[in-house]
């Protein structure tokens, strides 16, 4: 539809006119700002207003008023709808046309998006930070962003990235990246527990020392095993002669202990993020912490583009402070 006119009846296009000579149409597109001929074919391409502010990185007001400005400036209408499809008018074909001719003669601008390397504990990426992050993504579809999982301290001394969002001790940052770093930033401080399902478990029949999990299987995600904070569940585990799984994904854990009755090491918060799933405090004497600490690095070359993904990040573990109290 025309952002000059009402909607037309169906099948009528708005400021139909005598096609005009193609030279008439060269002249014209090569008088319209290289910004808004771009908004213009982007827009064409998408065949939704939607689509095409997130492919340009912009809010979807500001190219509708573009494109707005830019009919009235022609006295054309350049947009129509089809039933419910968005597409050009016959003088917005016209104008594409000589557009994409001119394109071949100048270079319109291309917004080039760095590509940033997002490092992030495994854990954190699947329960808080992954809404966000698809949040993110859906607002600006040019983006240029690898998000990588950090599922080991391993795997997390081996990596190079932009920004680094990892688990360390309660009191420290280590073991952290070895790549060269900004201060750490502490957040949030992450108790864990043991989890069952609700569903398998009764609450007068939930046991609530060591010696009651005998009749229960337990999972162990083997990233785990070798964090010290977790020693008393994982001194648990390794006595176990039966009844004791280990896996090596994170997300098949948490199916084990919501579909198999199984009892697994959880963060303190997960229960906020389903609502299945419960915590057995008190059958271990030692807590057992650790805190999310973010870090850029050093050599950071696209600040502004990083320090946006800092302050979505300190925002997500500020909405979600009542998870970690």
């Amino acid at each position: 539809m025309s952002f000059l006119e009402p909607a037309p009846h169906q099948g009528v296009v708005p400021y139909s006119v005598p096609q005009e000579p193609r030279e008439a149409w060269l002249a014209l597109a090569a008088g319209i700002d290289p910004e808004v001929a771009q908004y213009f074919l982007v827009s064409a391409r998408c065949g939704c207003f939607m689509q095409a502010a997130r492919s340009l990185n912009i809010k979807a007001t500001l190219l509708r008023k573009q494109l707005a400005l830019l009919e009235e400036h022609l006295r054309r209408a350049l947009f129509c709808y089809q039933g419910n499809a968005l597409s050009l008018s016959r003088e917005g074909l016209q104008l594409q046309a000589q557009l994409i001719a001119l394109a071949h003669q100048r270079r319109l601008p291309v917004i080039e998006q760095p590509l940033i390397r997002l490092a992030v504990a495994e854990t954190i990426l699947h329960d808080i930070l992954g809404r966000d992050l698809i949040a993110l993504l859906r607002r600006n579809a040019s983006a240029r962003l690898e998000i990588i999982s950090i599922d080991s301290d391993l795997s997390l001394r081996a990596l190079s990235a932009d920004l680094v969002l990892w688990l360390g001790a309660a009191d420290s940052p280590l073991p952290g990246p070895s790549f060269a770093i900004r201060e750490p930033m502490p957040l949030a401080r992450i108790d864990y527990l043991p989890h069952i399902a609700k569903r398998y478990s009764r609450v007068a029949a939930r046991p609530d020392s060591v010696d009651d999990l005998t009749d229960y299987m337990l999972v162990q995600w083997q990233h785990d095993r070798q964090i010290e904070p977790f020693r008393p569940w994982n001194s648990l585990v390794d006595s176990r002669l039966a009844g004791v799984v280990h896996v090596h994904s994170y997300e098949l854990m948490l199916e084990m202990i919501r579909c198999s009755a199984c009892i697994g090491l959880l963060p303190q918060y997960i229960s906020r993020f389903d609502r299945g799933l419960t915590a057995l405090p008190g059958l271990f004497g030692e807590s057992m912490q650790r805190r999310a600490w973010l870090a850029m690095n050093a050599q950071v070359q696209h600040e502004e583009e990083v320090q946006q993904l800092v302050d979505l990040i300190l925002h997500t573990f500020t909405e979600r402070e009542d998870w970690f109290a």
